[in-house]
């Protein structure tokens, strides 16, 4: 059962679901986890072995303006399936977030590190990972970053259009992340489902780091070779200084993956070469 059908998540988990394996997706308007009620009766009728949760609230400037419905969607939301998959018997898979951290390390952040959230977005996510930890006794919880995909609105795709509106571009160059294809996350994901005995805080990105402003470079050079953006545009970049924002982001979020590459059995993927995957796939995909 994965919650989150409409998200790039859900839709690239779908899209990837073994062939060996039963997979149905639930969303609003018809689904709704911060309705207590709906989800346990869901679960109850439904008697999934494995709930996936990849729906979350992700507008990071607008939790700060929604802080209630932020909570509400990341916070109770999974509470409420980990009450439910703990009647029901199911193992819970969470998604959750590099802004669990406050981006003040200068090596990649480990699962067992501290959290320190900067903003609501963040805070619910952690929140909503100690609700899932106080309910369940063996869940999983993944953490991802800078997640991209073919599918619904994300950095990758806004850059290429903005490549295509505009004569140039300003891009932050001081945040440090780890880009993640929503298929690779997706693939782990299964992987994940398959080894049943695994349990705790995971971390998953594709291989390397990069800041926004590289991450923009490689998308206009690579949408260029393949017919995606017409002409090369210059692209600056900037300090976050430059670039105000509701809600402050971390300045370094690199995930540490090493330890669950090696439990997955999983030959990450170095970013670019996701990237390049992803854009290989962009054409003819409904948005």
């Amino acid at each position: 059962m994965i919650v989150g059908e409409n998200g790039q998540l859900g839709k690239s988990l779908m899209h990837t679901a073994p062939s060996t394996l039963t997979a149905f997706a639930l969303d609003l308007p018809g689904f709704d986890i911060s309705d207590g009620d709906q989800v346990n009766q869901t679960v109850e009728d439904e008697r999934p072995a494995v709930i996936i949760n990849a729906s979350a609230y992700t507008a990071v400037d607008r939790a700060e303006e929604e802080p209630d419905l932020a909570f509400r969607v990341n916070a109770t939301g999974p509470r409420h399936l980990a009450l439910a998959a703990k009647k029901s018997g199911a193992r819970l898979i969470h998604v959750s977030t590099d802004y669990v951290f406050d981006g003040r390390a200068c090596s990649p952040y480990p699962p067992d590190a501290p959290c320190n959230p900067l903003g609501v977005y963040g805070k619910s996510k952690v929140e909503g990972e100690r609700n899932v930890l106080d309910v369940l006794e063996a869940p999983v919880i993944i953490r991802t970053a800078w997640l991209y995909s073919q599918y619904g609105n994300n950095f990758v795709k806004t850059m290429l259009r903005l490549m295509r509106e505009k004569p140039e571009l300003k891009v932050v160059a001081d945040q440090v992340g780890g880009p993640t294809w929503a298929t690779t996350l997706a693939g782990a994901i299964w992987q994940i489902v398959a080894k049943k005995d695994l349990k705790g805080i995971l971390h998953w990105t594709d291989a390397g780091v990069t800041s926004w402003y590289d991450f923009a470079v490689a998308i206009a050079e690579e949408g260029l070779s393949r017919g995606l953006i017409e002409k090369p545009i210059p692209i600056h970049p900037i300090p976050t200084s430059e670039y105000p924002t509701l809600a402050a982001r971390p300045a370094y979020s690199v995930l540490d993956s090493t330890a669950s590459w090696r439990a997955l059995d999983i030959q990450p993927v170095q970013w670019r070469v996701a990237l390049r995957q992803m854009l290989d796939s962009l054409s003819g995909v409904q948005a």
